[in-house]
C-alpha cells in the first residue's frame, strides 16, 4: 500500500500523527499542493476530486479522506484505540471528533481559503465568509477551553482522533493565519503544548 501526502498540508497530517501513534509504517509519495500535482494525471485517475490524502492498497483500492483512511487501520491495528474502546467511548469519541472538525478545522480552513494570498487567483474568495469564521473561531477558543478545564485531552483521559484533528488545525491554519488561542486560554493552552510534546507531532 501506499500513502499519498502533500506535505505540510494538515489532512495528510492527520493521517500520519495517526499513524505514528500506532506504530505503523506506510510508504509515502508527495503531491505537491504549490505545484498543482493533485490536479494533475496521473493522481486524478485515482481520485478525480484532486484531494490528498488518499491510501492506494496494494489491490488498486483508493481510499480517500483522513478520517476514513485512519477507520481503515483502526480496523486492523486496534491497539491503541484511538476511536474508543467500547460503545459508550466509540461514540463519544465521533462526537468530539465531529466538534473538532465543525467548530475549529473546518472554519479554520473558511478563513484561508478566503482571505489568504495562497488562494487568490485560484479559487473565488469571499473575504466577508472568511471574516465571519475568523469571529467564529475566536468564540470557539473559549469555549474548548472551558471543556479543557475538565478533562486531559478533547474527549476524555486518553489522546484520540479528536485531538489529532484540533492539533493539526493549530499547527497550520492557525500558525499560518496568526490565529491562536490567548494567554487567557490557559487550559486549551496546556492541552496544546502537551500534544505537541509528542513524539508523533514531528511528523
Amino acid at each position: 500500500m501506499k500513502l499519498y501526502d502533500s506535505a505540510g498540508a494538515p489532512n495528510p497530517r492527520r493521517v500520519k500523527i495517526y499513524l505514528a501513534e500506532k506504530g505503523i509504517d506506510v510508504p509515502i509519495e508527495d503531491v505537491s499542493i504549490p505545484k498543482g500535482e493533485h490536479r494533475g494525471e496521473p493522481y486524478l485517475a485515482k481520485n478525480p476530486l484532486g484531494q490528498v490524502p488518499i491510501l492506494e492498497l496494494d489491490d488498486g483500492t483508493v481510499l480517500a479522506e483522513s478520517i476514513a483512511i485512519c477507520r481503515y487501520f483502526e480496523e486492523l491495528h486496534p491497539d491503541p484505540p484511538l476511536f474508543g474502546a467500547d460503545a459508550l467511548d466509540r461514540a463519544r469519541v465521533e462526537m468530539w471528533q465531529r466538534h473538532m472538525e465543525f467548530q475549529l478545522f473546518i472554519p479554520y480552513a473558511m478563513v484561508f481559503r478566503n482571505t489568504h494570498d495562497f488562494f487568490k487567483g485560484r479559487i473565488p474568495q469571499v473575504a466577508e465568509w472568511g471574516e465571519v469564521n475568523r469571529k467564529a473561531l475566536t468564540k470557539a477558543f473559549g469555549w474548548l477551553d472551558a471543556e479543557l478545564s475538565e478533562r486531559e485531552f478533547v474527549a476524555g483521559d486518553r489522546y484520540t482522533v479528536a485531538d489529532i484533528t484540533a492539533q493539526c488545525g493549530f499547527d497550520f491554519f492557525g500558525k499560518i493565519l496568526k490565529l491562536m488561542p490567548g494567554d487567557d486560554h490557559k487550559n486549551l493552552n496546556r492541552w496544546y503544548q502537551a500534544v505537541s510534546a509528542r513524539p508523533s507531532a514531528q511528523v
